[in-house]
Protein backbone atom coordinates (compact mmCIF):
# COMPACT_ATOMS: atom_id res chain seq x y z
CA UNK A 1 0.00 0.00 0.00
CA UNK A 2 1.52 3.53 -1.01
CA UNK A 3 0.45 6.18 1.35
CA UNK A 4 0.72 10.04 -0.02
CA UNK A 5 0.30 12.52 2.41
CA UNK A 6 -1.83 15.42 2.22
CA UNK A 7 0.01 18.25 4.04
CA UNK A 8 -2.89 20.59 5.69
CA UNK A 9 -2.30 22.37 8.86
CA UNK A 10 -5.77 21.36 10.01
CA UNK A 11 -5.21 17.89 9.88
CA UNK A 12 -4.74 16.24 12.90
CA UNK A 13 -3.18 12.94 11.22
CA UNK A 14 0.13 13.55 8.44
CA UNK A 15 -1.44 9.68 6.77
CA UNK A 16 -4.54 9.42 8.22
CA UNK A 17 -5.39 6.34 5.64
CA UNK A 18 -2.13 3.90 7.41
CA UNK A 19 -2.95 5.86 10.93
CA UNK A 20 -6.09 4.42 11.90
CA UNK A 21 -5.72 1.31 10.10
CA UNK A 22 -6.97 -1.23 12.59
CA UNK A 23 -4.52 -3.89 13.80
CA UNK A 24 -5.37 -6.85 11.45
CA UNK A 25 -5.10 -4.47 8.66
CA UNK A 26 -1.66 -3.56 9.59
CA UNK A 27 -0.56 -6.95 10.10
CA UNK A 28 -2.11 -8.14 6.36
CA UNK A 29 -0.06 -5.07 5.29
CA UNK A 30 2.99 -6.34 6.74
CA UNK A 31 2.88 -9.83 5.73
CA UNK A 32 2.68 -7.98 1.87
CA UNK A 33 5.41 -6.35 2.43
CA UNK A 34 7.89 -8.76 4.08
CA UNK A 35 7.55 -11.55 1.23
CA UNK A 36 9.22 -9.46 -1.51
CA UNK A 37 11.71 -8.08 1.46
CA UNK A 38 12.73 -11.71 2.58
CA UNK A 39 12.87 -12.23 -1.04
CA UNK A 40 15.58 -9.41 -1.93
CA UNK A 41 17.40 -9.86 0.94
CA UNK A 42 18.43 -13.63 0.06
CA UNK A 43 19.05 -12.39 -3.11
CA UNK A 44 21.11 -9.13 -2.19
CA UNK A 45 22.88 -9.08 1.89
CA UNK A 46 25.75 -11.56 1.57
CA UNK A 47 25.73 -11.06 5.21
CA UNK A 48 22.39 -12.93 5.60
CA UNK A 49 22.92 -15.81 3.00
CA UNK A 50 25.99 -16.31 5.62
CA UNK A 51 24.11 -15.90 8.83
CA UNK A 52 21.07 -17.30 7.81
CA UNK A 53 21.94 -20.17 5.47
CA UNK A 54 20.18 -22.66 7.28
CA UNK A 55 16.60 -20.43 6.65
CA UNK A 56 17.64 -18.87 2.93
CA UNK A 57 16.23 -21.56 0.95
CA UNK A 58 12.84 -21.29 3.14
CA UNK A 59 9.78 -19.32 3.21
CA UNK A 60 9.96 -17.18 6.28
CA UNK A 61 6.41 -15.41 7.27
CA UNK A 62 6.46 -13.14 10.00
CA UNK A 63 5.20 -15.88 12.43
CA UNK A 64 7.96 -18.07 11.92
CA UNK A 65 10.70 -14.94 11.59
CA UNK A 66 11.09 -16.05 15.34
CA UNK A 67 13.02 -19.22 14.72
CA UNK A 68 15.78 -16.88 13.40
CA UNK A 69 18.82 -16.06 15.20
CA UNK A 70 19.18 -12.67 16.26
CA UNK A 71 21.32 -9.60 15.04
CA UNK A 72 23.81 -8.13 17.25
CA UNK A 73 25.19 -4.32 16.81
CA UNK A 74 28.71 -6.12 17.21
CA UNK A 75 27.97 -8.44 14.47
CA UNK A 76 27.83 -5.13 12.51
CA UNK A 77 30.80 -3.48 13.49
CA UNK A 78 32.84 -6.49 12.51
CA UNK A 79 31.32 -6.71 9.02
CA UNK A 80 32.07 -3.27 8.59
CA UNK A 81 35.85 -3.80 9.53
CA UNK A 82 36.11 -6.40 7.61
CA UNK A 83 34.19 -5.27 4.46
CA UNK A 84 34.57 -0.98 4.54
CA UNK A 85 33.25 1.17 5.00
CA UNK A 86 29.25 -0.16 4.76
CA UNK A 87 29.69 -4.13 5.83
CA UNK A 88 28.91 -6.54 4.23
CA UNK A 89 25.26 -6.33 5.02
CA UNK A 90 24.70 -3.64 2.45
CA UNK A 91 22.34 -5.31 0.06
CA UNK A 92 22.79 -2.63 -3.11
CA UNK A 93 25.67 -1.17 -5.11
CA UNK A 94 27.49 2.07 -4.69
CA UNK A 95 24.70 3.71 -7.50
CA UNK A 96 22.35 2.89 -5.03
CA UNK A 97 23.61 4.58 -1.96
CA UNK A 98 22.01 8.15 -2.01
CA UNK A 99 23.13 9.11 1.46
CA UNK A 100 25.71 8.38 4.11
CA UNK A 101 25.70 8.81 7.94
CA UNK A 102 27.66 7.30 11.08
CA UNK A 103 26.35 6.36 14.11
CA UNK A 104 26.81 8.96 17.50
CA UNK A 105 28.94 5.81 18.71
CA UNK A 106 27.11 6.24 22.33
CA UNK A 107 27.56 2.65 22.63
CA UNK A 108 30.63 1.73 21.28
CA UNK A 109 32.66 2.31 17.78
CA UNK A 110 30.16 4.30 15.35
CA UNK A 111 28.45 2.18 12.10
CA UNK A 112 28.80 3.56 8.81
CA UNK A 113 24.94 3.87 7.12
CA UNK A 114 23.90 3.61 3.67
CA UNK A 115 20.29 4.83 2.45
CA UNK A 116 19.22 5.16 -0.78
CA UNK A 117 16.87 7.46 -2.36
CA UNK A 118 14.03 5.50 -1.05
CA UNK A 119 15.45 4.38 1.74
CA UNK A 120 15.39 8.55 2.97
CA UNK A 121 12.27 9.13 1.51
CA UNK A 122 10.58 6.39 3.90
CA UNK A 123 12.83 8.12 7.18
CA UNK A 124 11.07 11.41 6.18
CA UNK A 125 7.66 10.06 6.13
CA UNK A 126 7.47 7.92 9.14
CA UNK A 127 9.34 10.50 11.12
CA UNK A 128 7.16 13.04 9.63
CA UNK A 129 4.28 11.15 11.32
CA UNK A 130 6.25 11.02 14.88
CA UNK A 131 6.55 15.47 14.35
CA UNK A 132 3.16 16.17 13.41
CA UNK A 133 1.67 13.66 16.15
CA UNK A 134 3.84 16.38 18.03
CA UNK A 135 2.52 19.17 17.08
CA UNK A 136 4.39 20.55 14.59
CA UNK A 137 2.31 22.29 11.58
CA UNK A 138 3.36 24.00 8.25
CA UNK A 139 3.00 27.49 10.35
CA UNK A 140 5.47 26.73 12.22
CA UNK A 141 8.93 28.20 12.75
CA UNK A 142 11.61 25.20 14.23
CA UNK A 143 14.97 26.03 14.33
CA UNK A 144 16.99 22.40 14.67
CA UNK A 145 19.69 22.09 17.22
CA UNK A 146 21.17 18.55 16.21
CA UNK A 147 24.71 17.87 14.99
CA UNK A 148 24.75 17.99 11.56
CA UNK A 149 28.63 16.25 11.41
CA UNK A 150 27.41 13.24 9.85
CA UNK A 151 24.67 12.41 12.67
CA UNK A 152 21.74 11.08 11.23
CA UNK A 153 19.95 13.34 13.47
CA UNK A 154 21.25 16.12 11.83
CA UNK A 155 20.74 16.43 8.21
CA UNK A 156 18.35 13.67 8.09
CA UNK A 157 16.01 14.72 11.09
CA UNK A 158 16.06 17.66 9.06
CA UNK A 159 14.47 16.47 6.17
CA UNK A 160 11.63 14.82 8.79
CA UNK A 161 10.99 18.30 9.85
CA UNK A 162 10.69 19.75 6.28
CA UNK A 163 8.19 16.67 5.55
CA UNK A 164 5.75 18.03 7.53
CA UNK A 165 5.89 21.65 6.00
CA UNK A 166 7.57 23.61 9.18
CA UNK A 167 9.60 25.71 7.94
CA UNK A 168 13.33 24.78 9.18
CA UNK A 169 15.94 26.88 10.43
CA UNK A 170 18.99 24.61 10.14
CA UNK A 171 21.31 25.53 13.22
CA UNK A 172 23.17 22.53 14.20
CA UNK A 173 25.11 22.72 17.53
CA UNK A 174 27.52 25.34 19.04
CA UNK A 175 27.19 28.83 19.05
CA UNK A 176 24.13 29.35 21.65
CA UNK A 177 24.67 32.93 21.68
CA UNK A 178 23.52 33.33 18.29
CA UNK A 179 20.95 30.82 18.30
CA UNK A 180 19.05 33.03 21.27
CA UNK A 181 19.22 35.76 18.91
CA UNK A 182 17.99 33.96 16.03
CA UNK A 183 15.02 32.38 18.22
CA UNK A 184 13.99 36.08 18.71
CA UNK A 185 14.77 38.11 15.47
CA UNK A 186 13.09 35.18 13.19
CA UNK A 187 10.25 34.17 15.05
CA UNK A 188 10.99 31.10 15.97
CA UNK A 189 8.13 29.18 17.76
CA UNK A 190 9.65 25.77 18.01
CA UNK A 191 12.66 24.07 18.35
CA UNK A 192 14.24 20.45 17.97
CA UNK A 193 17.44 19.29 20.31
CA UNK A 194 17.60 16.77 23.27
CA UNK A 195 16.33 17.44 26.38
CA UNK A 196 19.40 18.81 28.26
CA UNK A 197 20.02 21.32 25.56
CA UNK A 198 17.22 23.42 27.28
CA UNK A 199 19.75 23.71 29.95
CA UNK A 200 22.66 25.54 28.25
CA UNK A 201 20.36 27.70 26.60
CA UNK A 202 19.61 29.21 30.14
CA UNK A 203 23.39 29.15 31.23
CA UNK A 204 23.74 31.31 28.35
CA UNK A 205 20.50 33.17 28.98
CA UNK A 206 21.49 33.90 32.53
CA UNK A 207 25.56 34.53 31.89
CA UNK A 208 24.99 37.20 28.60
CA UNK A 209 21.63 38.60 28.52
CA UNK A 210 18.59 39.81 30.45
CA UNK A 211 16.47 37.08 29.17
CA UNK A 212 14.40 34.71 30.72
CA UNK A 213 13.73 31.11 29.21
CA UNK A 214 10.09 32.64 28.41
CA UNK A 215 10.96 35.38 27.11
CA UNK A 216 11.95 33.31 24.07
CA UNK A 217 8.50 32.77 23.33
CA UNK A 218 9.15 29.04 22.37
CA UNK A 219 5.80 27.11 22.07
CA UNK A 220 6.90 23.51 21.20
CA UNK A 221 10.22 21.69 22.41
CA UNK A 222 10.56 18.62 19.75
CA UNK A 223 13.42 15.96 21.64
CA UNK A 224 14.77 13.31 21.29
CA UNK A 225 18.39 11.54 21.57
CA UNK A 226 18.31 11.26 25.60
CA UNK A 227 15.74 9.28 28.36
CA UNK A 228 13.97 11.51 31.40
CA UNK A 229 10.71 12.53 29.79
CA UNK A 230 8.90 10.25 31.20
CA UNK A 231 9.49 12.25 34.60
CA UNK A 232 6.10 13.97 34.71
CA UNK A 233 8.08 16.12 37.29
CA UNK A 234 11.05 17.34 34.99
CA UNK A 235 8.51 17.58 32.26
CA UNK A 236 6.44 19.87 34.55
CA UNK A 237 9.10 21.68 35.56
CA UNK A 238 10.87 22.66 32.10
CA UNK A 239 7.02 23.66 30.72
CA UNK A 240 6.70 26.31 33.61
CA UNK A 241 9.86 27.69 33.44
CA UNK A 242 10.27 27.78 29.26
CA UNK A 243 6.57 27.97 27.96
CA UNK A 244 6.53 25.50 25.17
CA UNK A 245 4.67 22.20 25.15
CA UNK A 246 7.21 19.00 25.47
CA UNK A 247 7.42 16.36 23.21
CA UNK A 248 9.72 13.45 23.09
CA UNK A 249 9.07 13.00 19.22
CA UNK A 250 12.01 11.54 18.30
CA UNK A 251 12.72 7.94 19.68
CA UNK A 252 14.49 5.61 17.13
CA UNK A 253 18.00 4.34 16.23
CA UNK A 254 19.99 5.34 13.13
CA UNK A 255 20.85 1.72 11.91
CA UNK A 256 17.18 0.84 12.26
CA UNK A 257 15.07 4.06 11.69
CA UNK A 258 15.56 7.64 12.55
CA UNK A 259 12.45 8.09 14.45
CA UNK A 260 10.35 5.04 14.86
CA UNK A 261 8.09 6.52 17.93
CA UNK A 262 7.02 9.68 19.96
CA UNK A 263 4.72 11.52 21.97
CA UNK A 264 1.56 13.44 21.27
CA UNK A 265 -1.35 15.64 22.87
CA UNK A 266 -3.41 12.94 24.57
CA UNK A 267 -1.00 10.36 25.85
CA UNK A 268 2.33 10.90 27.56
CA UNK A 269 3.79 7.24 26.22
CA UNK A 270 5.70 6.61 22.61
CA UNK A 271 2.83 5.71 20.02
CA UNK A 272 4.94 3.55 17.47
CA UNK A 273 4.83 4.97 13.97
CA UNK A 274 6.83 2.41 11.60
CA UNK A 275 4.91 -0.54 11.72
CA UNK A 276 4.79 0.02 7.52
CA UNK A 277 8.39 0.28 7.74
CA UNK A 278 10.04 -2.10 10.70
CA UNK A 279 8.34 -5.33 12.39
CA UNK A 280 8.84 -4.91 16.12
CA UNK A 281 8.95 -8.01 18.09
CA UNK A 282 9.56 -7.63 22.16
CA UNK A 283 11.18 -10.71 23.46
CA UNK A 284 12.06 -11.59 27.29
CA UNK A 285 15.55 -10.30 28.08
CA UNK A 286 16.05 -13.55 29.50
CA UNK A 287 14.57 -16.28 27.76
CA UNK A 288 14.50 -13.89 24.39
CA UNK A 289 11.62 -15.67 23.60
CA UNK A 290 9.08 -13.53 21.66
CA UNK A 291 6.24 -12.06 23.87
CA UNK A 292 2.74 -10.79 22.57
CA UNK A 293 2.19 -7.38 22.00
CA UNK A 294 -0.56 -6.18 24.38
CA UNK A 295 -0.81 -3.78 27.40
CA UNK A 296 1.47 -4.40 30.05
CA UNK A 297 4.28 -6.55 28.23
CA UNK A 298 7.67 -5.72 29.31
CA UNK A 299 10.74 -6.85 26.92
CA UNK A 300 13.62 -6.00 24.33
CA UNK A 301 12.51 -3.86 21.42
CA UNK A 302 14.21 -6.29 18.05
CA UNK A 303 13.17 -4.77 14.76
CA UNK A 304 13.10 -6.78 11.36
CA UNK A 305 12.82 -4.13 8.21
CA UNK A 306 9.96 -4.41 5.80
CA UNK A 307 11.41 -2.07 3.34
CA UNK A 308 14.67 -1.11 3.52
CA UNK A 309 17.26 -1.45 0.11
CA UNK A 310 20.66 -0.23 1.23
CA UNK A 311 21.16 -2.18 4.93
CA UNK A 312 18.18 -4.23 5.69
CA UNK A 313 18.62 -6.06 8.89
CA UNK A 314 16.39 -8.68 10.41
CA UNK A 315 16.03 -9.37 14.08
CA UNK A 316 18.42 -7.08 15.30
CA UNK A 317 18.53 -6.56 19.00
CA UNK A 318 17.91 -2.57 19.71
CA UNK A 319 18.89 -3.04 23.66
CA UNK A 320 15.48 -1.03 24.89
CA UNK A 321 13.58 -2.32 27.36
CA UNK A 322 10.11 -1.10 26.46
CA UNK A 323 6.65 -1.48 28.21
CA UNK A 324 3.71 -1.58 26.16
CA UNK A 325 1.00 0.66 27.61
CA UNK A 326 -1.81 0.34 25.18
CA UNK A 327 -3.00 -1.13 22.07
CA UNK A 328 -6.39 0.59 21.69
CA UNK A 329 -7.60 3.04 19.25
CA UNK A 330 -6.66 6.90 20.66
CA UNK A 331 -9.07 9.62 20.97
CA UNK A 332 -8.07 11.26 17.47
CA UNK A 333 -8.01 7.62 15.81
CA UNK A 334 -4.63 6.35 15.37
CA UNK A 335 -3.94 2.53 15.58
CA UNK A 336 -0.38 2.38 16.94
CA UNK A 337 0.70 0.52 19.95
CA UNK A 338 2.17 3.14 22.79
CA UNK A 339 4.42 1.97 25.08
CA UNK A 340 7.89 3.52 27.35
CA UNK A 341 11.49 2.88 26.94
CA UNK A 342 12.39 2.30 30.66
CA UNK A 343 15.82 1.30 30.05
CA UNK A 344 18.48 -0.37 28.21
CA UNK A 345 20.17 -3.89 28.61
CA UNK A 346 23.17 -2.76 28.04
CA UNK A 347 23.92 0.14 30.28
CA UNK A 348 21.93 -1.81 32.86
CA UNK A 349 24.06 -2.66 36.00
CA UNK A 350 23.48 -5.30 38.38
CA UNK A 351 23.84 -3.87 42.22
CA UNK A 352 23.88 -6.87 44.67
CA UNK A 353 21.81 -8.87 42.69
CA UNK A 354 19.11 -5.90 41.85
CA UNK A 355 19.61 -4.72 37.79
CA UNK A 356 19.79 -0.90 37.95
CA UNK A 357 18.89 1.16 34.99
CA UNK A 358 20.93 4.40 34.97
CA UNK A 359 16.99 6.20 33.43
CA UNK A 360 15.26 4.82 36.75
CA UNK A 361 18.27 6.68 38.42
CA UNK A 362 17.89 9.14 36.61
CA UNK A 363 14.12 9.70 37.32
CA UNK A 364 15.14 9.90 41.24
CA UNK A 365 17.51 12.74 40.90
CA UNK A 366 15.14 14.84 39.13
CA UNK A 367 12.10 14.35 41.49
CA UNK A 368 14.19 16.39 44.07
CA UNK A 369 14.28 19.46 41.99
CA UNK A 370 14.63 21.54 45.31
CA UNK A 371 17.84 19.61 46.67
CA UNK A 372 19.38 18.67 43.03
CA UNK A 373 20.28 19.66 39.24
CA UNK A 374 19.08 16.70 37.62
CA UNK A 375 22.97 16.79 36.77
CA UNK A 376 24.72 13.70 37.82
CA UNK A 377 27.16 10.74 37.00
CA UNK A 378 27.48 7.16 38.01
CA UNK A 379 30.75 5.86 38.79
CA UNK A 380 31.24 2.07 37.88
CA UNK A 381 34.79 0.64 39.19
CA UNK A 382 35.70 -2.75 37.69
CA UNK A 383 33.08 -5.45 35.56
CA UNK A 384 30.46 -5.29 39.07
CA UNK A 385 28.36 -6.70 39.91
CA UNK A 386 28.53 -4.02 42.85
CA UNK A 387 27.40 -3.11 46.17
CA UNK A 388 25.88 0.26 45.98
CA UNK A 389 25.72 3.18 43.45
CA UNK A 390 28.43 5.23 43.48
CA UNK A 391 27.38 8.73 42.01
CA UNK A 392 28.66 12.54 42.01
CA UNK A 393 25.51 14.41 41.76
CA UNK A 394 25.47 18.12 41.48
CA UNK A 395 23.17 21.09 43.94
CA UNK A 396 20.64 22.78 42.98
CA UNK A 397 21.00 25.97 42.09
CA UNK A 398 21.39 28.34 44.47
CA UNK A 399 21.32 25.77 47.27
CA UNK A 400 23.99 26.56 50.13
CA UNK A 401 27.07 24.38 50.92
CA UNK A 402 25.68 23.98 54.17
CA UNK A 403 22.06 22.03 53.03
CA UNK A 404 24.08 19.62 51.04
CA UNK A 405 24.36 17.31 53.58
CA UNK A 406 20.58 17.11 53.88
CA UNK A 407 20.42 16.88 49.94
CA UNK A 408 22.52 14.07 49.99
CA UNK A 409 20.10 12.29 52.14
CA UNK A 410 17.00 12.98 50.13
CA UNK A 411 18.70 11.68 46.84
CA UNK A 412 19.82 8.72 48.61
CA UNK A 413 16.56 8.27 50.19
CA UNK A 414 15.18 8.43 46.68
CA UNK A 415 17.24 6.63 44.81
CA UNK A 416 17.05 3.81 47.15
CA UNK A 417 12.84 3.95 46.97
CA UNK A 418 12.65 4.05 43.43
CA UNK A 419 15.62 1.35 41.96
CA UNK A 420 15.76 -0.58 45.69
CA UNK A 421 19.76 -0.26 46.12
CA UNK A 422 21.58 1.90 48.19
CA UNK A 423 23.93 5.12 46.82
CA UNK A 424 26.51 6.50 47.92
CA UNK A 425 26.28 10.22 46.89
CA UNK A 426 28.84 13.24 46.92
CA UNK A 427 27.44 16.51 45.88
CA UNK A 428 29.40 19.41 43.95
CA UNK A 429 28.33 22.66 42.91
CA UNK A 430 26.26 23.69 40.56
CA UNK A 431 27.13 23.37 37.13
CA UNK A 432 29.49 21.63 37.87
CA UNK A 433 29.23 19.17 34.74
CA UNK A 434 29.69 20.66 31.06
CA UNK A 435 26.13 21.41 29.67
CA UNK A 436 25.81 19.80 26.41
CA UNK A 437 24.36 20.33 23.07
CA UNK A 438 24.53 16.70 22.33
CA UNK A 439 23.93 13.81 24.48
CA UNK A 440 24.48 13.33 28.10
CA UNK A 441 26.18 10.58 29.45
CA UNK A 442 25.59 9.19 32.94
CA UNK A 443 27.54 6.83 33.34
CA UNK A 444 31.69 7.05 33.59
CA UNK A 445 33.27 3.22 34.00
CA UNK A 446 36.85 2.93 35.69
CA UNK A 447 39.10 -0.29 35.16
Amino acid sequence: MKVESSINASNALFDEEFETLSPGQVRRHQDGLWSPQWGYIRSMSTFYRGKLSRWIDREVTLDSLQELPFTEKDELRISQETTAPFGDYVACGEAGVSRLHRTSGTTGRPLILANSAADAHRIAQVGARSMWAAGLRPTDRVVHCLNYCMWTGGFTDHTILEATGATVVPFGVGNTRLLIDSIVNLGINAISCTPSYPGLIEQVLRESTDLRPRDLKLTLGLFGGEAGLDNLDLRNAMEEKWGFRIRNANFGLSEVLSILGGQTDWTNDLLYHASDVVFAEIVDPATLQRLPIEEGTVGELVCTHLQKECQPLVRYRTRDVVTVTGVDRGPDGRTAWRFRVTGRTDDMFNVRGINVFPSAVRVAVESLPQWASGIFRIVLKGDGPYDRITMTVEAAQGLPATDWPKAREQVEAAIRTRVGSTADVTMVPFEHFPRTEGKTRWVEKEA
